[in-house]
């Protein structure tokens, strides 16, 4: 049996240029905004050599259509997108699994999925390697998972730390300190 090349598209949104990569059976990539077209399909042919580039399918245009509402700050949800993550270590197949159960505006911390999975503390660095390597940012939703102690942590996607904090704040995350309080000047 021969199996099909993947398929890509890169597409515009309000943050930059995103590209999708799907096969029958369901996203495999999704590369995350970078400002130029040709960078982005660059980064994901280096990831997927053999894909081809293709016309999405019903299914991989309704994802690109809730990316690029996304975006624009629109609450979706991605948990229902069929994926083909491929083989996948087991744990950090539970790791995606447990990452892609965190909503809109919701965080938690490397640890705190590592604990939820019944893993010993030191498994918040398997959760850390699992997010770097994530094939589908956004989808599963590294972004939302920290550092210890709120901290933003590191990001692998174009633009780095720097861009998970938008992607948080289009979600209305604000991470670090309070904004401060007006005090009054009464005497």
């Amino acid at each position: 049996m021969t199996l099909k090349p993947d398929i890509y598209a890169v597409f515009e949104t309000a943050a930059g240029f995103c590209a999708i990569a799907w096969n029958d059976a369901g996203i495999v990539r999704l590369q995350l905004p970078a400002s130029d077209a040709t960078a982005t399909e660059r980064y994901l042919r280096r990831r997927l050599p053999g894909a081809q580039a293709g016309t999405p399918t019903a299914a991989v245009a309704e994802t690109i259509a809730a990316v690029k509402r996304y975006f624009t700050g629109q609450k979706v949800d991605f948990s229902g997108i069929r994926l083909d993550l491929g083989q996948q270590d087991e744990f950090f197949a539970r790791i995606y699994a447990e990452a892609r159960r965190l909503g809109w505006g919701e965080t938690t911390t490397y640890g705190t999925l590592a604990r939820q999975l019944g893993a010993e503390p030191a498994a918040a660095r398997d959760v850390g390697q699992a997010m770097a390597r994530n094939p589908v940012p956004l989808i599963i939703p590294c972004h939302r998972v920290l550092a210890a102690g709120g901290k933003v942590g590191g990001f692998s996607a174009p633009g780095g730390s720097a861009a998970k904090l938008r992607m948080l704040e289009l979600e209305g995350v604000r991470l670090g300190p309070p904004p401060p309080s007006q005090a009054s000047l009464e005497l």
